[in-house]
């Protein structure tokens, strides 16, 4: 059973001004807590944040620095680069953003408060070729990707932490969870934005990669629920938050097409250059540990989530968006 404690507690998000960051916002103002946003040095976060402070993560002093001042009872860490692409850019930065943040995080929080309940969002990339589709927390983990390695440590430290100091540390192994929020260069919001742009007029055709690509789709307000609800629990454990079903990149192009009001006849085109290595296992997660200890459901299913992705880009670009 979970133990909801009362409202009118603090806490501090990291990756406030993300799409995760936001919504977790506005659902932790809901409930009346304190929200206490960090972001980078010279940025500013919007309501329902009270106030925030300035951290960058490659600065582990600074990120200490931070979680000693604001001393939250709850600690959510979604702040990472994000675009795992990029990550084979600059292997070395992506490890110190994600894994090396993660460790300052968690050490900050037991010095200020062992108490502290802390959630650190992790990544189905850390199953990579897992070898069995779904993944549960207990598959293996054979991440592919700097990204997936990275998030895969931070995944082990809290793992570590948890064990050696009997911190109230929680890893939310998250799958591809998407919102009118995502920005435009991830592949879901591409395919949204590019059904409202031909519906509108504006443009003629999309440019995607394989069709025959398996993800796992959830609306991030469902995956920031899940965090939230991990962190009530009475013990702390790992959870993966997902919709427990594949959907092809052609059913997503189906889906936003359908929402916009035309047909993707010959208004989609494979791009070679877009085509990614095929994955030996489809990433689909098996969110069953979720559901039953925590009481988690999704309540936004796939064509849902994505029907509001396109009409909030077609009510965008007729605005001039």
């Amino acid at each position: 059973m979970l133990a909801y404690r009362v409202t009118g507690r603090r806490t501090l998000i990291t990756g406030v001004t993300g799409q995760d960051g936001s919504y977790l916002a506005e659902l932790l103002a809901e409930k009346e807590y304190e929200v206490v946003g960090l972001v980078r040095p010279g940025r500013d976060a919007p309501p329902p944040v009270s106030r925030v402070v300035h951290a960058d993560l490659l600065d582990p002093d600074a990120l200490a620095a931070a979680v000693a001042e604001v001393a939250p009872d709850e600690l959510y860490h979604l702040a990472a680069p994000t675009f795992v692409p990029a990550s084979w850019d600059d292997p070395s930065e992506v490890v110190a953003a994600i894994a090396g943040a993660t460790g300052a995080l968690l050490g900050a929080a037991h010095r200020t408060d062992p108490a502290m309940r802390v959630y650190v969002a992790t990544s189905s990339e850390i199953f990579g070729d897992s070898g069995e589709s779904p993944q549960h927390e207990r598959s293996p983990m054979r991440p592919r990707t700097p990204y997936g390695v990275a998030k895969l440590a931070a995944h082990g430290l809290v793992g570590a932490l948890r064990e050696r100091h009997g911190m109230f540390a929680v890893s939310g192994i998250t799958y591809n969870h998407e919102s009118p929020r995502r920005p435009v260069h991830f592949l879901p919001r591409k395919v949204t934005r590019g059904a409202a742009a031909i519906a509108l007029g504006l443009e003629d055709e999309l440019l995607l990669g394989a069709l025959d690509a398996v993800r796992d789709w959830s609306h991030a307000a469902d995956v920031v629920r899940g965090a939230w609800l991990a962190l009530q629990a009475d013990e702390p454990a790992d959870y993966v938050l997902a919709s427990g079903v594949g959907h092809t990149v052609g059913d997503l192009v189906e889906a936003a097409f359908a929402a916009a009001g035309i047909s993707p006849e010959g208004r989609v085109r494979v791009d070679p250059a877009f085509v990614r290595p095929p994955e030996a296992t489809p990433l689909i997660g098996d969110p069953s540990r979720a559901r039953r200890e925590l009481g988690w459901e999704p309540e936004h299913p796939f064509r849902q989530t994505i029907t509001e992705m396109v009409v909030a880009d077609l009510d965008e670009l007729r605005e001039g968006g």
